[in-house]
């Protein structure tokens, strides 16, 4: 339970902070900072340091929405920083972006640490693909300057083709590196890395050979992550964290057990969580891919015959994989007839497997598919262990020049192996009587000029996964994000995320004077129900609604009709809009911001990645357009298999799963215009179903209190 030393140390930690930088309190931080140290308050643990289960299951998870200009960093590291180390526990924060991690890292941290008080170590954990390979490195330098380079031929696939140009980068790259000018980073290297170029210098933990690689003592990895275990606060990412759960907890980060986690951008969380335990496959290239293992083999084991008992595994593999790709030709062809019914659906993309079920006669094809790859996968982990085993062993014949050759491209097929025979299992294993059913679908997919399909599966709701890996297991937890109710209600959020019933929740208000800006239905505007007359409508209304010497961002929910509308408007607009595609991101915000910098109107035209994440403060944005209330595409298959499963439970799918997600959508599409305390401005919505809707008022009624001007 929280002493009152703990309480006080907080509270002094928190004025002196405060006094330091010269600021006030804000009532929206002290209110999250009260809230984070009571629910971690709450927290006991036993003789074995472990957290003691209390009355009220998930009284240890706190889930706090707070709004752009509340201080959140602040008011969630500084109870949670000192609450961790009174428990003797290290605080993980993970975000959903780089950017955020990078803030908290180079800012937030260092400030609190600096005007607090507090007294604490952090660090940066990244995955492991974010780090140079030296021995790849090593590799791929010393082979193409010999000109002989039998493992890249061998291995198209495996290894893409280098470069004079690319070479010239590796060889600065070992000069940093030798200079202690870099510490093999790929974020700290002074310029841009395209991910071709990265990636064959870069590895993963199927083809590292861990401590014992001959490079091990100075790999820019394993340095990282020692230095782990010496600190009270790791910042990392959604993704690292739920990688390092599917392995168990604990092999990466700190086990779940002996850690304060703050999920920041909580609200990704359950996304995130669905893409990490979906699975994709292409039947073709993966068949043209057995092909080509098949083959090489031979050369391979020219190699590496000796070591161990590979000889033992590998005679058995020419057959297995012939087998494998068997039985996927013969399947493919019952797949790609129901993958040509979505040509008759103009709105689908995707055939998906109706409540998710393969009919019995398919799922026996299915069945012996996954059994075969499940033998394969068995037989190449057997082959990498040898491997693995026969690089430390002194007498093994085979040199080890050549075993640190090969062992990556096992590794390499048998992480393919693993990752089809978790695709094909989900296909060959019904859904459980009762259980929440997983999305099962197919997408015809463009390979060099012919088809191939990509067979997919995916859990509909992560909560269940998340309930048993993290909020069951962790000692503590915090969840915030400026987005995380829908209508009102943390609902939403609790179903997809999983977060149990007895968690705190609590909504903390915003600083923000809503009434500085206006919303406004202008009377032009029509229903967005019919495509065509919509877009017709927004290019006639578009010229009189923007002010073009201001700063201005219109966001579209398709592609389509922002490049419609783009093509529609006056030459005299369109020569102040930048549109989404003909540039990154980021280059279209630098040049936004330097467009009016030097005194002109800016147009930005966005699609949903505009509608998060950008933060346009002031002039930059004085006007937010949006097109229409942003509803899901029909075409998203597991958000159609969500809305099936629910209609089968009796529910209203639309109202229980479409209208809230549209409502959250465009709560952070309106946050676009409020980026501090001083900021004014309109927000335009462009469809009138917000009015003349019943759920459209149901989604009016959940934004912020914004001075509403409505025109009939």
């Amino acid at each position: 339970m929280l002493t009152e030393a703990v309480k006080k140390q907080i509270q002094a930690a928190y004025s002196q902070f405060l006094d330091s930088k010269g600021l006030k309190p804000r009532y929206g931080q002290k209110l999250m900072i009260a809230e984070i140290a009571k629910s971690l308050g709450t927290i006991e643990l036993d003789e074995d340091n472990q957290r003691v289960p209390s009355a009220q299951a998930g009284a240890h998870i706190c889930v706090v929405e707070a709004g752009t200009g509340t201080g959140k960093t602040i008011a969630y590291l500084l109870p949670a920083l000192v609450i961790a180390k009174y428990l003797g526990k290290k605080l993980v924060v993970s975000t959903a972006t780089v950017a955020l991690q990078e803030q908290i890292v180079n800012k937030d941290l260092p400030e609190l640490m600096r005007h607090s008080g507090l007294s604490f170590s952090f660090t940066l954990a990244k995955g492991r693909s974010r780090y140079l390979c030296l021995s790849k490195l090593d590799n791929v330098i010393a082979e193409y300057e010999s000109g002989i380079n039998p493992t890249r031929a061998l291995y198209e696939d495996e290894y893409p083709s280098v470069s004079a140009q690319s070479i010239k980068l590796y060889q600065s790259m070992v000069e940093a590196l030798a200079g202690n000018k870099w510490n093999g980073e790929r974020d700290t290297w002074p310029q841009a890395l395209e991910q071709d170029a990265w990636q064959v210098i870069t590895t993963d933990h199927r083809q590292c050979t861990g401590r014992r690689c001959s490079n091990v003592s100075v790999c820019s990895f394993f340095r990282a992550r020692d230095s782990l275990h010496a600190v009270d606060c790791i910042v990392t990412n959604h993704d690292l964290v739920l990688a390092d759960l599917a392995l168990g907890g604990g092999a990466i980060l700190p086990a779940p057990e002996e850690a304060i986690f703050v999920f920041d951008e909580g609200h990704h969380l359950p996304q995130k969580a669905l893409n990490h335990f979906a699975h994709h496959s292409r039947m073709l290239a993966t068949s043209k891919w057995l092909d080509q293992c098949n083959k090489s083999l031979g050369t391979m084991l020219g190699h590496i015959s000796g070591a161990g008992n590979v000889d033992r595994y590998a005679e058995q593999l020419p057959a297995q994989f012939m087998e494998t790709k068997q039985y996927l030709d013969r399947l493919y062809p019952r797949f790609e007839q129901l993958a040509q019914r979505i040509a008759l659906e103009e709105r689908q993309s995707h055939y998906r497997f109706p409540q998710g079920i393969v009919p019995d006669d398919l799922q026996l094809d299915c069945v012996e598919i996954y059994k075969s790859v499940e033998r394969l996968a068995e037989l190449l982990n057997k082959m990498s262990n040898e491997l693995s085993e026969a690089m430390e062993d002194p007498h093994c014949p085979v040199p080890k020049v050549d075993l640190e050759n090969h062992y990556p491209v096992v590794a390499t097929w048998l992480a393919r192996a693993e990752a089809n025979r978790d695709l094909w299992f989900t296909f060959a294993t019904p859904d459980s009587p009762g259980s929440v059913p997983r999305a099962r679908w197919l997408t015809p997919v463009d390979q060099n000029g012919s088809l191939d399909l990509e067979v997919c599966s995916s859990p509909i709701l992560a909560a269940k996964t998340l309930e048993y890996s993290l909020w069951e297991k962790v000692c503590g937890a915090v969840v915030t994000s400026a987005t995380l109710t829908a209508l009102g209600n943390f609902q939403r959020f609790q179903m997809r995320a999983g977060t149990p019933a007895g968690a705190s929740y609590h909504q903390v208000p915003s600083p923000f004077n809503f009434q500085q800006a206006t919303l406004e239905i202008p009377a032009a505007t029509i229903e967005a129900t019919h495509a065509e007359q919509h877009t017709q409508a927004i290019i006639a209304e578009l010229p009189q609604l923007v002010d073009v010497d201001e700063g201005s961002l219109v966001l579209f929910s398709s592609r389509k009709q922002m490049l419609d509308v783009y093509d529609a408007v006056p030459a005299s607009l369109r020569e102040r809009i930048l549109i989404q595609g003909d540039s990154s991101k980021q280059e279209m915000l630098q040049q936004h911001k330097a467009k009016l910098d030097g005194g002109e109107g800016s147009i930005l035209f966005g699609l949903a990645s505009f509608a998060e994440g950008v933060d346009l403060p002031g002039r930059y944005c004085t006007h937010v357009i949006i097109a229409k209330l942003p509803f899901a595409v029909p075409d998203d298959p597991i958000e159609a298999a969500l809305s099936e499963w629910v209609e089968s439970r009796g529910g209203n799918a639309f109202m229980e799963i479409t209208v809230p997600d549209a409502s959250l959508k465009l709560i952070q599409a309106c946050g676009r215009l409020l980026r501090t305390e001083t900021d004014t401005g309109r927000i335009s919505l462009l469809d009138r179903r917000i009015i003349t809707k019943r759920y459209g008022k149901a989604i009016l009624n959940s934004l912020p209190p914004f001075t509403q001007v409505i025109h009939k």
